[in-house]
């Protein structure tokens, strides 16, 4: 039994080996890493477990069950013979990780294989893999991690339920007795371990997704900071240059530059002494980005430099957009295109947009006018920096004691800002993509402020692809906390209530129990800017100044207030401008 139980230890350690380079595969850490699979993402877990499932069947020992003789690689299974194997282990992990559909899965793909492989124990080894997916299922819980206890109890919990339907189901029953006696506690502790093992690997992933996202997020705030005031300036030699100084301190590349339409503006790093600011584009790679608009890697035969011995082997370039128009690149260079990883393809993409609305915003500043619909995009895009770094140090602090919850945070907050940039740009955006904005929103607010902030939602279907402004429930959303929950300590309450349909009109209703607005200040909220300590009303102004620019006077902001019950702010789209989105 001893020798059998080193024996398995050794197979764990195959399918351990199997699992760690599965995990490092791109589209299985976008899987594991989100709360809700896709259908096609849910297939390819049940493939993924199920092929495990298949290893740890052919990675198994054979053992006769009359005379207990071991061979320990499976050739072929006689009537006579069982298999010790690791199958659980890979569904077991589908049923904790991907709950009971997936469970179930990867539970037929290997239970059904090792069916059809026959032998004494084929039925009952068959039947328990399916429902070793099943159990396993029962320890999955949406957004909360899976303990290193449950998967060593839930592997020996499935094994321990293989030898029970071997007892129940293979004869002649004292066989089975043997056959049990003898591999029962190897595969039992083998498996449970395997399991375990299995749970740290995944776990390492989780851990290194999450730490590259927040140094991710960290960066490219940090370089928007300090890069605003530059681009403001327009794409100009100076400014390309400061900004290229300032990415080539915080991205571990060759060297950094940046081009307009025609010529390079500035090169900073290695080889700036041929790749020199003022020298009109090169190569045909950085045309393509240009009319393409999109993210190109070339390697040094694309590159084409003119000096053979340039030590620049490979380049990643970033389309520089003015709304739809691309006017520059971005580029990253490097020794070597082995150096460029999904990480730098993810940074590079996120500043190329960053940049790109800084430039838009530079832009819209030339006139008068253009200065104005840069001041609505600029609220639009904006996330208030008291705001920003409140959450940045929940998340840090939660980070200590809840890294689950800590993520989840993150990953609200990616798609907060997201949202926002979105929005920076679009024209119009439904009453549903509103709600799921203020969804994000509320969702960091609430973990920020817990049992003290609660939102209500009333929404009538119908009204759902009804279009207004981008970023308009938003704002007064963030104002109800802001403002009239100042100095409030609990029971803070917001309601938010849709109604209607395209062919009546809808009204739109946001109500908090907040400290209410004074009567001077409420007569000139969202007519006109304040000047006041508490507040300009900026956002409010804003949001009322956009839904009647679109939907004119019948749409403007109808605020009610009053210092003892807090503030009610309605809006209705009137019928005749109701447009349906349809999919």
């Amino acid at each position: 039994m001893f020798e059998l139980l080193i024996t398995m230890t050794e197979r764990i350690g195959i399918i351990v080996t199997i699992a760690f380079i599965v995990t490092r595969l791109r589209f299985f850490r976008t899987m594991i890493s989100q709360d809700k699979l896709a259908p096609v993402q849910q297939l390819q877990a049940i493939l993924v477990f199920g092929v495990l499932g298949i290893v740890g069947t052919y990675t198994g020992i054979t053992v006769n069950t009359e005379s207990l003789e071991v061979n320990k690689w499976m050739m072929q299974v006689t009537g006579e013979e069982a298999i010790a194997n690791s199958r659980v282990v890979g569904v077991v992990m589908a049923g904790m990780f991907g709950g009971w559909r997936i469970g179930l899965g990867a539970g037929l793909i290997a239970g059904l294989h090792r069916f059809t492989l026959g032998g004494f124990t084929s039925l009952a080894c068959g039947l328990a893999t399916i429902l070793a997916g099943l159990l396993a299922s029962l320890f999955h819980k949406k957004n909360e991690k899976v303990s290193f206890s449950a998967a060593l109890l839930m592997g020996a919990l499935a094994e321990s339920l293989q030898m029970l339907i071997i007892l129940l189901l293979s004869r002649p029953f004292e066989q089975a007795v043997s056959l049990v006696g003898y591999i029962g506690v190897p595969m039992i502790v083998a498996n449970g371990i395997g399991c375990a093992l299995f749970l740290l690997i995944i776990r390492s992933v989780l851990n290194e997704e999450e730490r590259i996202a927040a140094l991710q997020a960290q960066t490219s705030l940090r370089i928007a900071r300090r890069t605003l005031a530059y681009m403001r300036q327009g794409m100009n030699p100076q400014s390309a240059e400061a900004v290229c100084r300032i990415l080539y301190e915080e991205v571990k590349a060759s060297a950094i530059a940046m081009t307009d339409d025609r010529v390079i503006l500035a090169h900073i790093g290695t080889g700036d002494d041929h790749h020199a600011a003022g020298r009109p584009l090169q190569t045909e790679v950085t045309r393509r980005v240009i009319e393409q608009g999109e993210q190109l890697i070339a390697d040094r035969d694309h590159i084409q430099c003119q000096k053979t011995e340039c030590p620049l082997g490979a380049v990643i370039i970033g389309p520089l957009k003015q709304g739809e128009h691309t006017v520059g690149t971005l580029k990253f260079y490097f020794s070597s295109p082995k150096d460029i990883s999904h990480v730098t393809k993810e940074l590079m993409s996120g500043l190329t947009m960053l940049l790109s609305y800084q430039l838009e915003a530079a832009q819209l500043a030339e006139t008068k006018e253009l200065a104005r619909e840069a001041e609505i995009k600029t609220l639009q895009a904006q996330i208030h920096p008291h705001f920003l770094f409140n959450t940045l140090n929940t998340i840090l602090s939660l980070t200590r004691i809840d890294a689950e919850k800590a993520r989840k945070l993150l990953r609200n907050l990616s798609n907060y800002i997201r949202q926002n940039l979105s929005a920076a740009t679009a024209e119009k955006a439904t009453l549903q993509d509103e709600l799921q904005h203020i969804r994000s929103y509320m969702s960091i607010e609430q973990t920020r402020f817990e049992d003290k902030l609660f939102i209500r939602y009333e929404v009538e279907d119908a009204a759902l692809h009804t279009l207004v402004p981008p970023l308009t429930l938003q704002p007064l959303v963030e104002n109800s906390i802001r403002h009239g929950f100042r100095d409030k300590t609990d029971n803070c309450v917001i309601d938010i209530l849709v109604e209607g349909e395209p062919a009546s009109g809808v009204s739109v209703t946001i109500r908090d129990n907040g400290e209410g607005i004074t009567p001077e200040r409420l007569q000139y909220l969202g007519r006109q800017m304040l000047d006041s300590t508490s507040g300009t009303g900026m956002a409010v102004y804003n949001v009322n100044r956009r839904l009647t620019l679109m939907y004119g006077p019948e749409a403007s902001l109808n605020i009610k207030s009053d210092k003892s019950a807090g503030t009610e702010i309605n809006f209705r789209i009137p019928p005749a401008v109701n447009v349906k989105i349809h999919s």
